[in-house]
């Protein structure tokens, strides 16, 4: 097997003082596995969670960082019919994506994301309100594109600088509403957009600081999707009252620990949807 250069962590864990560049074995597609030469690759939150120690690596995932990458497709494992060498592509990994190249399951990739939360558990649908936070990050911004061309009436968008929600404004199918979450009341402004009905949907990656208000800025029927919990997973005192008489659905996410049967399915899904087929900018 040769070498391949890799980002890898001093010690194994530890501040991102320990990150370098080093060499790794590279990988041999194996049986329905695709070979990918890295083009780019995604900061995700779960990798600095794993850099510092404190995410699992699910069983047989590489240790090397990295779940979301693109590429070219370099070479193919046996039994492989989905894919050609040369295809470009992006796609998911159990980790290995900071790296020259990468092995994933040929059902992982998809030609030239957020997907799940909005359309699978979110159940989004035309003329649906939708509230997007961490509207500047790489899910949120494709959450946003993808609530627009799924034919959102409104989608509003969260960050905290003027020039990001600016910018969230100005993109192709970007957000149609922003609220810095700093200085604003976002409930209190979705509920203005959406004529005091509430959205119908709220993808949230921030936990206990915006539980409350998630809550009151759902409508009737409303779903929430929770990706992450950056500012904390405990939220005392909770009144459960609203979610019982709103009849809301809240749904937690997670995508790495997934089979890969699951995460095939979810992205036969997405590419399948007629919704999406025209390409997110």
């Amino acid at each position: 097997m040769t070498k391949m250069r890799a980002v890898l962590i001093k010690g194994g864990h530890g501040p991102i003082e320990n990150l370098y560049i080093g060499e790794a074995d590279k990988p041999v597609p194996e049986k329905g596995q695709v070979l990918v030469k890295i083009v780019a690759f995604g900061l995700n939150r779960m990798d600095i969670l794993q850099r510092q120690g404190g995410y699992p690596i699910p069983p047989g995932a590489s240790s090397i960082l990295g779940v979301e990458f693109s590429g070219c497709v370099t070479e193919l494992g046996e039994g492989v019919t989905r894919w050609a060498v040369g295809d470009e592509v992006f796609g998911l990994a159990g980790g290995g994506a900071y790296a020259e190249f990468i092995n994933c399951e040929e059902g992982l990739l998809m030609k030239k994301p957020a997907y799940q939360a909005l359309v699978k558990y979110g159940e989004v649908k035309k003329g649906d309100h939708v509230l997007v936070h961490a509207g500047a990050s790489g899910v949120g911004i494709a959450t946003i594109q993808i609530a627009r061309l799924s034919g959102a009436a409104t989608v509003t968008a969260t960050a905290s600088t003027k020039e990001k929600l600016d910018w969230l404004l100005s993109i192709p199918n970007g957000a149609t509403h922003t609220v810095n979450y700093r200085t604003e009341d976002f409930a209190a402004e979705v509920k203005k957009t959406t004529n005091g009905k509430g959205v119908d949907i709220v993808i949230d990656f921030v936990g206990q600081s915006h539980w409350s208000r998630n809550i009151e800025s759902l409508a009737i029927d409303g779903r929430m999707t929770i990706l992450a919990t950056v500012s904390g997973s405990e939220v005392p005192s909770v009144n459960l009252g609203p979610i019982l008489y709103k009849r809301l659905r809240i749904q937690g996410s997670t995508l790495r620990s997934r089979s890969v049967e699951y995460q095939t399915e979810l992205i036969a899904r997405h590419c399948l949807s007629p919704m999406l087929s025209s390409e997110v900018h």
